[in-house]
């Protein structure tokens, strides 16, 4: 038990300590898992009431804002073109943009911009659902440039790319988890952050069929008694990696009980104390003890819920399991046992494609129409506000210095004050 306290402070003060600048460094923010540790955010907002700024775009994305200090990045497409933002987060002024690649088209609610960038505070990451994956320091000048299509193989996701880098370290981890064109094996990538070279390329076996093996889920890190482990999901399994060599440690299986040949994977894995909560195609949703050695399916599924999400990914505080359906129903689970505390509440009817965020005992909760409802954490469902923004959104908030980021088809939102506007931030 000691051990795995020592690892899990390792890995709060080494990887995450964006969380002590109030930064939103990744997609699921600064420790991965949807959570911030803000206070005194803002609960009400419309078009016209507590909009610090807005700043116009010319396309819908599901990309999610990330917020380093006074730099804030989107992954842009601006008609066949894909850009990286660089967006003054005091004024909303664009600093700079700088050119990704061509190629973009849109497939239903997917474009070539739904990756979401990355930083470590001096250099930001960006992949492209192209493939095209580029680091730039913060005054846009370019580091290096991968094409993985051209490394490896063509991309065979039924919907394009979709998953974000994961940033651990001085390392992006990449997953390709394809099947539905392409006859090529699934693979995970470890790249230098620092030059763009491949440290290693694993591949990643599946039986998974057809769609199946097809994931846009972004992966996490997990503590076990060896340490920390890279877990990835999709192709019907999850699976934990050592992060030195990319050697597949353990597996869990069982989650397309049925074999479907349309199980692909969009919400992503949640990472919580020592449970892994793995999201599929609604049902099952399992949440795992992450660790040991080859097939333990049987022996490190801890609980099993059938009214998972399709693509919203949950979100976990210490004692309570969140999680929102398509179709905005809400269930708050007991994180440990999977029991029911409450559930089938209904949220305002639309559809819900953005992940629910945590802060200050609120989750907020974007649905396509724009309208962010805020739900009170705890044994009661209680919502204590409906914000509308009246614009398609598909993509999460961001939480930053007191304020809130809200990404939709026509405009970035800055909501509410910063909470440290001042010159030594």
């Amino acid at each position: 038990m000691a051990n795995r306290v020592v690892i899990a402070l390792i890995l709060i003060m080494n990887i995450f300590d964006s969380a002590i600048a109030d930064n939103w460094p990744q997609w699921r923010g600064p420790s991965l898992d949807g959570i911030s540790q803000e206070k005194r955010l803002p609960l009400l907002w419309n078009r016209k009431r507590n909009i610090t700024w807005e700043l116009v775009l010319p396309s819908f994305s599901g990309s999610t804002p990330i917020v380093w200090d006074e730099s804030i990045f989107l992954n842009v497409a601006d008609g066949s073109d894909l850009y990286l933002w660089c967006i003054n987060r005091n004024n909303g002024e664009l600093k700079w943009k700088k050119f990704l690649g061509s190629g973009n088209v849109k497939n239903r609610k997917h474009n070539m911009s739904s990756p979401s960038p990355v930083t470590d505070g001096k250099s930001v990451f960006v992949m492209t659902g192209t493939g095209v994956l580029k680091g730039f320091d913060f005054n846009g000048n370019p580091l290096w440039t991968r094409d993985i299509p051209k490394d490896y193989g063509q991309l065979g996701m039924n919907f394009g790319y979709g998953s974000s880098p994961l940033l651990y370290r001085e390392s992006l981890y990449i997953q390709v988890l394809h099947g539905m064109f392409t006859d090529d094996p699934s693979y995970v990538l470890r790249i230098n952050s620092k030059n763009g070279q491949t440290i290693w390329k694993k591949e990643r076996k599946t039986d998974a069929v057809h769609e199946s093996p097809d994931s846009y889920s972004t992966p996490t890190v997990a503590n076990t008694d060896r340490g920390t482990e890279l877990i990835v999901t999709g192709g019907d399994c999850v699976t934990g990696h050592n992060l030195e060599n990319g050697k597949e440690l353990w597996r869990v299986n069982g989650f397309n009980p049925n074999n479907s040949r349309n199980y692909r994977v969009v919400a992503s894995p949640v990472a919580m104390k020592d449970l892994v909560y793995v999201p599929t195609r609604v049902r099952p949703l399992i949440a795992i003890r992450p660790g040991g050695t080859g097939d333990v399916t049987e022996s490190h599924s801890v609980w099993k819920f059938q009214n998972g999400p399709d693509v919203p990914t949950p979100v976990v505080d210490n004692t309570y399991f969140y999680s929102v359906s398509d179709n905005g129903v809400m269930w708050c689970l007991d994180a440990k046992s999977g029991k029911r505390i409450w559930g089938g509440n209904r949220l305002k009817p639309g559809t819900y494609t953005a992940s629910p965020v945590l802060a200050d005992g609120k989750i907020y909760i974007s649905n396509e129409d724009g309208l962010t409802t805020v739900i009170k954490t705890g044994p009661t469902f209680k919502i204590l506000a409906e914000n509308p923004l009246n614009d398609y959104c598909l993509s999460s908030p961001a939480i930053s210095d007191g304020q809130i980021f809200i990404r939709t088809a026509e405009r970035l939102f800055c909501i509410g004050q910063r909470t440290n506007n001042d010159d030594t931030h």
